[in-house]
């Protein structure tokens, strides 16, 4: 992956006490050196100095799947001689700050796909998961046979379990293994990303398959990736799905086949065979499907959270603004994830860009990106969202 232009941190007062917001873009979780990104951490803390703020909130923009949405946050731990003055109130301010967003209906997702997940090396991976898990408080309590129980809160947090392989490998359940145990050891409930070998199991195999992911899990969600947005994507066909709800661990699956109909069928299925069954929407270009009974864990939601919270409120109240919002941001995604579907995470990168909340729009080399024509577009999407609040 390569690095982001350089760019410099801005800064925004609000009230008293200041809060001071410097704000960054990484396409990558690791470097060989300083050189090529934006200021390091004790340029940024001497900004905040200089600016006598009370506050520093570093955000960036790591992503989160197709169809995924969630946060982290990271706060300072105990250096002696340099952070002894600031563990105590950043730990308390992490904390709230963690506190209201999971209270805005936020569930944290980490290595996930919008965020480049096939891209991350496992050193990376596993960095995100531990800090996730220190961030959240702490890991689930060990359960039968030692194996990871489940979490206090179950829903905490989602993280994606994913095994790198090529077309023509062949499953390897072991590394799956590896993986769904990773993110249950930190308190997570793993989402099993498809994969070049997972997807060419015949239906009985991939339904067999999940049941060996019961066997070694406590929880786990499902995931039906389509074509549209990786080579090997595949979506099964009904009768393998009647199998995997017959699967006590399997709590959920995500669809991402952006098809009403395939959706609708399971959603009938899951309310005659198992109602607890979560059937998890990533259809960007239905984002509607909340009213007919679907769960959602969207890539569109990444381009603004704020404002699917909002759209969620008024769907639990029963405001019928909920109507005019969803269709505003219905065609953010009707736009954002038109062909070529994987450049949807271009558009992602300059939405969040044009808002302010990164500070560079650059994506991996390699990866599919958007002409320059959708800034305008996407500004005009923007500015109709923020002048409907």
């Amino acid at each position: 992956m390569t690095s982001p232009s350089r760019s410099w941190p801005s800064s925004a007062w609000i009230g008293r006490p200041k809060i001071s917001v410097i704000r960054y873009f990484f396409t990558s979780g690791q470097r060989d050196s300083d050189s090529g990104w934006g200021p390091c951490i004790d340029e940024r803390g001497r900004t905040a100095t200089d600016v006598g703020a009370d506050v520093l909130v570093s955000i960036h923009a790591d992503g989160a799947a197709a169809g995924e949405h969630g946060f982290h946050v990271i706060r300072p731990g105990l250096v002696g001689g340099y952070t002894d003055g600031i563990v105590e109130p950043s730990t308390a301010f992490a904390t709230r700050t963690r506190d209201a967003l999971v209270a805005a209906g936020l569930t944290p997702a980490v290595n996930m796909d919008t965020g480049f997940v096939q891209l991350l090396s496992p050193e990376t991976r596993a960095a995100v998961l531990a800090t996730t898990a220190e961030v959240l408080g702490g890991t689930a309590d060990p359960g039968p046979s030692g194996r990871p129980g489940r979490p206090a809160r179950p829903d905490r947090f989602l993280a994606g379990a994913f095994v790198a392989d090529r077309a023509g490998d062949r499953f390897d359940p072991d590394r799956y293994r590896a993986e769904l145990a990773a993110v249950q050891a930190a308190g997570g409930t793993p989402v099993v990303f498809p994969s070049h070998g997972l997807n060419a199991l015949e239906p009985d195999g991939w339904v067999d398959a999940h049941r060996g992911f019961g066997a070694d899990t406590d929880r786990f969600v499902a995931f039906e990736l389509g074509s549209q947005f990786v080579p090997y994507g595949r979506i099964y066909p009904l009768d393998a799905y009647r199998e995997l709800l017959g699967i006590g661990a399997c709590i959920g699956a995500k669809h991402s086949s952006l098809s009403r109909a395939e959706e609708w069928a399971r959603l009938v299925l899951r309310d005659a065979v198992r109602p607890d069954f979560h059937v998890f929407t990533g259809n960007d270009l239905a984002i509607d499907m909340i009213c007919w009974g679907s769960d959602y864990l969207l890539g569109l939601a990444a381009f603004c959270p704020d404002h699917f919270a909002r759209r969620d409120r008024a769907w639990a109240t029963g405001d019928p603004a909920f109507h005019e919002l969803n269709d505003r941001l219905q065609y953010l995604g009707a736009f954002s994830f038109r062909a070529p579907v994987p450049a949807y995470r271009h558009d992602a990168a300059l939405f969040l860009h044009h808002r302010g909340w990164i500070s560079s729009p650059t994506v991996p080399e390699g990866a599919p990106t958007r002409p320059d024509s959708d800034r305008d577009v996407l500004a005009l999407i923007a500015a109709d969202l923020e002048a409907h609040p």
